[in-house]
């Protein structure tokens, strides 16, 4: 498949760095990753404003600090939390694939986060060459999460996202062919009916296209103001 040029997509901007704080102090995330309110509050402020260059920037938990099991549960829509997929019980040990190096602060930035609409329909393995030709880095699970905890309507129905930074390596060393993302639950099979709607974290394989999951990315990753 050819290479498509980045394209913005029409997911409304991410909140202030100052109210994404207050929202995680409100779900509880700060107890989960062992920080105060006040740390939480104290990094944003830190890194608020354009001179800073985190305007419309994503504020994010190291995943060392806040799993992806410890945030799924967080996500809510149509007042039903998110949920792991049964057959994902591996979720926290998908890690940073090779090309990704996390700051080693426990709260940091990412930049330019986007939902990469026009690469609906790629496979994992088509989008993550294309990804780092347009100087673009996959978001991982864990940042997946924290975006739609920030701003909701990044994750709506047929437009959903993939998570491909996160990998899990088998002990050979070779890539397990899950590719982790977050859709909706249609409350079928093992997700169970009063599951329908909820959203979900899943996986499908890497060289399967779906015209509905495009590819989370960002510019940067940024561990301004460590604490």
């Amino acid at each position: 498949m050819s290479k498509t040029l980045h394209v913005t997509t029409s997911v409304p901007t991410l909140p202030a760095l100052s109210a994404q704080a207050e929202r995680l102090v409100e779900l509880g995330v700060h107890e989960v990753a062992g920080l105060s309110a006040a740390e939480i509050r104290a990094f944003a402020e830190a890194n608020a404003g354009a001179n800073a260059g985190a305007d419309g920037a994503l504020l994010a938990v190291h995943p060392d600090r806040a799993p992806a099991s410890a945030l799924a549960p967080l996500l809510s829509s149509e007042g039903k939390p998110g949920f792991v997929v049964v057959d994902m019980p591996d979720v926290d040990l998908f890690a940073p694939i090779d090309t990704i190096t996390l700051p080693s602060t426990p709260l940091y930035l990412l930049t330019d986060v986007d939902r990469g609409d026009h690469m609906a329909n790629w496979s994992p393995d088509e989008a993550l060459p294309a990804l780092a030709a347009d100087s673009r880095t996959p978001l991982l699970l864990s940042e997946g999460i924290h975006w739609a905890l920030q701003q909701p309507a990044a994750l709506e129905r047929n437009h959903c996202y993939m998570t491909i930074g996160s990998r899990l390596r088998k002990a050979n060393g070779a890539l397990d062919a899950r590719t982790p993302a977050l859709w909706f639950s249609n409350g079928t099979g093992r997700d169970g009916r009063e599951r329908r709607n909820a959203p979900k974290v899943g996986w499908c394989w890497a060289g399967n296209r779906h015209t509905w999951l495009s590819f989370a990315s960002a510019t940067d990753r940024r561990g301004q103001a460590a604490l």
